[in-house]
């Protein structure tokens, strides 16, 4: 089972939760550690403890950058993946509010280039929709859904060429599944072309602040 795990609550509010993200470790794709909204303005001991633990339990670790639809500077973005690497050794980083448009495709090419120079062995872009099908050739995974699981079963379609791509490219995360649903959510996001997914039970402002019951044993 691939997931990829946004698990937006401090270590110290919930342990439990990412104790049990720590044991599961070999089953996830990545785990995108979110101390601040981004890596914060100074290293987190909390953060920097379960980085390490999830680290050594064989975990990829994304650190969060977002890039407000191209309308932050790069070089905010490039700071943020520094004190990512620097503060909690995160092996690349999960984009968060990437353009899915032709227009920002050129900018965004630029930044992913940058970003890899500098370190990032893994690059996540999250448009949360189906963008322009050049975004899906820069990125190591992109998700092209995210949303209600309401909408994901009743209003999802997939463009041609996401058809074409390999499903370990693309990723779905969907919220607000039902508890006994979850192992249903996994695999209609493989039947669908994802690989990778990340369901959980959450609803907003954060469904991510409760770790997905799919590591608890749903099914491929």
């Amino acid at each position: 089972m691939n997931l990829l795990i946004p698990l937006y609550v401090h270590p110290a509010e919930d342990p439990g939760a990412w104790h049990r993200l720590i044991t599961a470790a070999s089953r996830t794709y990545g785990v995108v550690l979110n101390p601040a909204s981004g890596p914060g303005e100074a290293p987190d001991p909390a953060f920097t403890a379960a980085a390490g633990a999830l680290r050594d339990a064989g975990a990829r670790l994304l650190g969060y950058v977002d890039t407000d639809y191209g309308v932050r500077a790069a070089e905010d973005v490039i700071e943020d993946l520094r004190r990512h690497r620097e503060w909690y050794a995160a092996d690349g980083c999960f984009l968060d509010r990437v353009t899915a448009n032709a227009d920002g495709l050129a900018t965004c090419r630029r930044l992913v280039r940058t970003l890899r120079r500098l370190g990032a062995g893994t690059v996540v872009l999250n448009p949360g929709v189906h963008p322009e099908p050049g975004y899906a050739r820069l990125a190591d995974l992109t998700v092209t859904f995210e949303g209600h699981w309401s909408t994901y079963v009743s209003a999802f379609s997939r463009p041609a060429w996401a058809a074409r791509r390999p499903p370990g490219r693309l990723c779905h995360l969907v919220y607000g599944v039902p508890d006994a649903l979850v192992p249903l959510a996994v695999r209609t996001a493989h039947e669908r072309g994802a690989a990778v997914c990340g369901p959980v039970t959450g609803e907003p402002p954060n469904p991510w602040a409760e770790l997905t019951p799919a590591l608890s044993g749903a099914e491929r």
